[in-house]
């Protein structure tokens, strides 16, 4: 996605309340409804019926988290912002439950070299912006940088949309679960330097996690894994995640990372 500048910051735990926030609330519940067309003549329901049951802590956490619990920066109320979303898919590797992420290339103006999501911009013909527009943006990106088959993907749930102000986006971030895994890797060598996954054990590793400063003064979460800093948007979503499933270790917040103004 071309949109990671840092935005989502952690927040602490907040009192969880029922209900659905992000675009087809109902989606997040687990009912099935249609969301995307995953190929030709294909369809896809938004489902977290037949999940592994590590991926549950998750689904339960999309359908009650509300959005100031993840993060300070919301969407403008006049619903101003370009609407995006990214994929947040889990997979389950060598080393148990894993995360996709892909690495911007260094040649880039823009946060050269940042780990993200896939994910970008909606489009049109991704339809409508507020139910399951973000849903097929997501699947129709990551199939577009990762050269992911989104057939194998079952989307669980979608959390509260995210704002990022120094690039106004608004970001939906959507739950996916890599029901049949497909080869995977960098499409477009001029925006993506490599796509790569990790794991989840990684992440939540004590020894793994730093507070990123950047010179702007914001501060926020960061992963040190596979060779690549995760800070910014992406760290935010995952710090989250981790937190609400109760997947969280204690980890030292005192532990700083700098980054540059090119970050």
């Amino acid at each position: 996605m071309r949109t990671h500048e840092h935005g989502t910051e952690q927040q602490g735990t907040g009192r969880r309340e029922p209900g659905g926030h992000g675009p087809d609330a109902a989606a997040a519940a687990g009912s099935a409804v249609p969301a995307t067309q995953a190929g030709p003549g294909s369809s896809i329901a938004v489902t977290d019926e037949g999940l592994p049951g590590w991926l549950e802590p998750v689904a339960r956490a999309a359908r009650t988290v509300e959005p100031r619990q993840l993060s300070r920066f919301l969407p403008p109320e006049s619903g101003a912002g370009r609407q995006s979303a990214v994929l947040v898919l889990f997979g389950e590797g060598a080393r148990g439950p894993e995360l996709l992420l892909m690495e911007r290339a260094g040649s880039l103006r823009s946060h050269p070299g940042q780990p993200s999501f896939p994910g970008g911009s909606l489009d049109p013909e991704d339809g409508d912006q507020a139910t399951t527009g973000p849903l097929r943006a997501a699947l129709r990106e990551a199939e577009e940088e990762t050269g992911l088959d989104p057939r194998g993907v079952q989307i669980f749930g979608v959390l509260p949309r995210l704002y990022i102000p120094v690039s106004s986006f608004v970001v939906t971030p959507v739950l996916g679960w890599w029901r049949a895994p497909s080869p995977v890797g960098v499409v477009d060598p001029g925006e993506t330097a490599r796509v790569f996954t990790v794991p989840v054990a990684d992440l939540t590793d004590p020894a793994n996690r730093a507070t990123a400063i950047h010179p702007s003064g914001h501060r926020g979460p960061a992963f040190l894994v596979e060779s690549a800093l995760v800070w910014g948007f992406t760290a935010g979503v995952i710090d989250r995640i981790l937190h609400f499933a109760g997947w969280e270790r204690p980890w030292d917040r005192a532990k700083q990372v700098p980054l540059d103004w090119r970050a």
